[in-house]
């Protein structure tokens, strides 16, 4: 079974990374949280980052505002794909600082980054990546974007109707 590690910098991330959190969980993929500052537990990171594939992850989401450093850094540490979360924090300037931080990346150190606070699409895309080696995920992901068409149909027809 895959699992995914969801991170971010401080609780106050929390309330926009429970979007992963609740996405994959209704995928039935496994995940496991933690706070790892960039900036205030670097020892913490590092064992994360450079451990995290023996213990069992496929991909990491990794939250973080501000100057945003944790994506990367994980990244420059883990062999495994990293999805990046900027989050709009209470000291960001408008979150352009902590997309800046996250996109930018050089290199040889990718990080895939999704819209400000949109840790929702940071799980979907953690399910696709796990999905294509893993039929019964992958099967979940169908119904689930079959349901997005279906909304948009209904939607239409219901705009048609008034």
């Amino acid at each position: 079974m895959s699992k995914v590690g969801i991170i971010m910098g401080s609780t106050s991330d929390l309330p926009v990374m429970q979007e992963a959190i609740d996405i994959l969980k209704g995928f039935d993929i496994e995940v496991e949280v933690d706070i790892v500052s960039a900036h205030r537990t670097p020892e913490k990171l590092f064992d994360y980052g450079k451990n995290a594939h023996e213990r069992g992850f496929s991909v990491i989401i990794a939250g973080a505002g501000g100057a945003a450093h944790l994506p990367g850094m994980i990244a420059s540490l883990s062999p495994l794909p990293v999805i990046g979360v900027p989050v709009k924090s209470r000291n960001s300037i408008d979150g352009w600082d902590s997309v800046l931080s996250i996109l930018q990346m050089p290199g040889g150190v990718p990080v895939a980054t999704v819209a400000l606070d949109g840790a929702k699409n940071a799980g979907i895309l953690a399910a696709q990546i796990i999905g294509a080696s893993d039929k019964c995920v992958l099967d979940k992901i169908l119904v689930y974007k079959e349901g997005l068409k279906q909304k948009v149909i209904k939607g239409a027809e219901e705009v048609k109707n008034r």
